[in-house]
């Protein structure tokens, strides 16, 4: 498959019914910028707030993988996503105007099926993806669930379930290549069994469902009692348990549809670690509790890589930019322009460099006898060349001035100290727009990562 970044042509819309509310729900999947990954804004509510899909914003896995940021909640996320991932996409926008995403029958293919109708195209980014050299594991010690994920050429995925009743048995599914999702995977539904679709009922949260969209194991005696309960949710004249032990009206796509939709779970969760794997997982006994809590571990194993994954560039080269033709772009002036020489330059990343020395006049007061770089100044440091990055795009930088709008997730790791040389490396988060410029930022000092934050700053022409 391409390492180029994938989204889709144009918007499309597809609606249905929430499972657990019954309410008819509209969905429309959008084209997203690089680097946007996956996302679902709330259209109904006031703001249109966004909820990123990330494996921090889950909260419960009770019947799905439910999200929730500032109080803003999306349930049953994994089979949009897994159908995105399945079509090798990267950055989607999907936005809703309920808390939950049509049901359609309880697979990603219909799903498939309105994102191939969009049309998926390559962007202009190589993809992000976390190559696994080494086996990550995380068991749930009360149900036995476990996933190991170990070194492969391509994404794979193998699950095996168990659920200890004779009815189901032991299933097991595997996907090799991410290619044969849509014909081996997609199509593969929900189920349940009998005893937790009349605890459902009880609670009255699945005012969504019917026999066309869950497979139901029939898992205990059918009750007279449970059989009126069924027909009347379910809108049936009669219903009846096959053969093979589900209720009728319905026939599997496959014999071990539930270790495909298992495994289907488990690629629309483990998207909410935020980064494309190459990787082979092996599920044992999949739920969306284990997978997330993978995802989870899987996503701080990946951001404490990058962060420790320090750059190395030779100092001794001619730079890209000295401090003459710095100050011919950057309006600040010393002692309060911070960056020394930009050694890389493109139209999505930046790299500075500054040398710390004992002359600086902040060292005056903090702190005497016991110098340490403030913060506050390593952020500024930061921005400048963020102010370098987006001051590039205009053919009279000159005439402008950089202004801070925000900054989130600030964190620092080490002391700077005189004598230390830092290196900048700022990317951007989303392309530069109406001259806002919004990114990751990082500061580096004796091969240990010093500093980092999420900026966001615009440049407004000079009256």
């Amino acid at each position: 498959m391409s390492n180029k970044q994938k989204t889709i042509q144009k918007e499309v819309t597809l609606s249905g019914v929430g499972i657990h509310t019954g309410n008819t729900v509209s969905m429309t999947l959008k084209p997203a910028p690089i680097n946007h990954g996956f996302a679902f804004s709330r259209v109904d509510l006031e703001g249109v707030p966004t909820i990123e899909a990330k494996a921090e914003y889950v909260v419960t896995t009770q019947r799905g993988t439910n999200l929730e940021k500032n109080g803003v909640k999306i349930q049953t996320s994994e089979h949009v996503l897994a159908a995105a991932v399945g079509l090798d996409i990267d950055n989607l926008l999907i936005e809703i105007n309920a808390s939950e995403p049509p049901i359609m029958d309880g697979s990603s293919k219909y799903f498939i099926e309105a994102l191939e109708k969009a049309g998926i195209q390559e962007q202009d980014a190589n993809r992000d993806e976390y190559v696994v050299k080494e086996i990550i594991s995380y068991k749930d010690e009360v149900t036995g669930s476990e996933i190991i994920l170990m070194p492969a050429e391509q994404y794979q995925v193998t699950t095996m379930v168990d659920f200890g009743t004779k009815i189901l048995g032991t299933q097991n599914a595997t996907l090799d290549n991410l290619s044969d999702f849509k014909e081996e995977i997609a199509a593969a539904r929900t189920f349940s069994f009998l005893h937790e679709i009349e605890m459902l009922l009880e609670n009255d949260l699945i005012k969504g469902g019917d026999l066309n969209n869950a497979i139901v194991y029939v898992d205990k005696e059918l009750s007279e009692n449970t059989m009126q309960k069924l027909k009347k949710a379910f809108k049936k004249d009669d219903i009846a348990v096959k053969p093979n032990g589900i209720l009728d009206n319905l026939t599997l796509h496959w014999a071990n549809e539930a270790a495909r939709h298992k495994l289907l779970d488990v690629i629309g969760d483990l998207a909410l670690v935020g980064t494309r794997i190459r990787g082979k997982v092996i599920a044992n006994k999949p739920g969306h509790l284990v997978n997330t809590q993978f995802a989870k571990k899987l996503a701080k194993i990946i951001k404490a890589e990058k962060r420790n994954n320090v750059p190395n560039y030779d100092l001794n080269k001619t730079p890209l930019l000295d401090i003459h033709q710095i100050m011919d772009i950057l309006p600040h002036r010393p002692p309060f322009l911070l960056v020394d020489r930009i050694l890389e330059l493109s139209d999505k990343h930046v790299v500075g460099m500054k040398n710390v020395t004992m002359n600086e006049n902040f060292f005056v007061g903090h702190f005497p006898g016991s110098p340490v770089m403030p913060g506050v100044l390593q952020v500024e440091a930061m921005a400048q060349c963020g102010g370098i990055l987006v001051l590039s795009t205009v053919p009279d930088p000159e005439n402008y001035l950089t202004y801070f709008m925000k900054m989130d997730n600030v964190k620092f790791k080490q002391k700077v100290l005189p004598g230390d040389t830092l290196i900048f490396k700022a990317e951007l988060i989303t392309p530069i727009r109406r001259g806002i410029c919004h990114m990751q930022a990082y500061a580096y000092a004796n091969g240990k990562l010093v500093a980092e934050a999420e900026l966001m700053a615009q440049i407004a022409k000079k009256k």
